[in-house]
């Protein structure tokens, strides 16, 4: 399987920015009719808002293929990553 690369990873961001503008957009204009209370427009802010975000996340997952079977999934050792590891030693910078 071949992962999503930074296209995809783009495409993700651009796609959440334009969900969550819509989003706002959709309230601001429910708001704007008159029909809504605050208490309600908060309501849909604090926890309807959330959940489409979250909606909209999944969505842009499946399609842009970051929805990965459990049986795609490889281990990850101890060993593979001690490698990569970084030892970071501290400095001290006189002023």
């Amino acid at each position: 399987m071949v992962a999503p690369g930074p296209d995809a990873e783009q495409a993700f961001r651009l796609g959440i920015i334009a969900g969550a503008i819509v989003g706002i957009a959709a309230i601001a204009v429910i708001y704007m009719l008159g029909n809504t209370s605050v208490w309600f427009i908060g309501y849909v802010v604090v926890i309807l808002f959330p959940v489409y975000l979250v909606v909209v996340a999944a969505i842009l997952s499946v399609w842009l293929g970051y929805d990965v079977d459990p049986g795609q999934l490889e281990p990850v050792s101890k060993s593979r990553w001690q490698d990569r590891q970084v030892t970071i030693s501290p400095t001290i910078k006189h002023v």
